[in-house]
């Protein structure tokens, strides 16, 4: 299970995000991060139990600020990604810590334009497995809604007044769940991390047949 000093360290690197304060604080931040990283690993494997994963990619502390406004040095969180295996699975599970801002994710962020629109078209053809993955009583409980930015109006092409567009005017299909901190550190943290997880598999399922079939359900695999 993660630890107090996991959080504190993080809370202490945001009060402190520069060079010289890392660099005297380096041998904390190994030690927390390694385990961070251990417990990321040991949800990895679970995950690996009842999924297909591919990668898993702990992300780094650094910052790219080479192309940002904000050139504070490092990131205030802990974070690891679960790739699904392609080309039959899509989807990746996202697990984020932060003080005060801690969250399980996952979805489609940044679809490229031949996704977004074949899911679109799949939308606006039938909506209705969608609708009722969305409305379960799983995915409400653990997710509440579909998440992700969206246009003001409808895509090219699309008719707005189609009785769907709130759907198929989505650019990211997110599933959220966040936790406090005393949730983090509970023992029971791994098991509802995975549990989260588990409750994506139908939306992600969802999505992986519509992405590796064309608008006749043909594989184009």
């Amino acid at each position: 299970m993660l630890s107090k000093s996991n959080l504190e360290f993080l809370s202490l690197l945001k009060e402190n995000n520069n060079r010289e304060w890392f660099t005297e604080n380096k041998k904390k931040f190994d030690n927390e991060h390694q385990k961070v990283k251990e417990f990321f690993n040991e949800i990895g494997k679970s995950l690996g139990k009842i999924d297909s994963i591919e990668r898993i990619q702990i992300f780094r502390i650094y910052r790219d600020v080479r192309f940002s406004k904000n050139k504070l040095p490092y990131k205030n969180h802990f974070s690891v990604g679960f790739s699904r295996t392609k080309p039959m699975l899509r989807g990746g599970y996202y697990l984020h810590i932060e003080p005060g801002a801690s969250f399980v994710g996952g979805g489609f962020w940044e679809p490229n334009k031949d996704d977004l629109l074949r899911i679109r078209k799949e939308i606006a053809l039938d909506a209705s497995e969608l609708r009722e993955i969305i409305k379960h009583a799983s995915f409400k409980k653990y997710f509440g809604i579909l998440e992700g930015e969206e246009l003001k109006t409808a895509p090219r092409d699309f008719d707005k007044t189609h009785p769907n567009i709130d759907l198929i005017r989505k650019k990211q299909f997110l599933v959220v769940r966040k936790f406090t901190d005393k949730e983090v550190l509970s023992p029971n943290f791994e098991v509802e991390v995975l549990e989260s997880f588990k409750a994506m598999r139908p939306f992600f399922n969802y999505m992986s047949d519509v992405l590796t079939t064309n608008l006749n359900g043909e594989s184009i695999i």
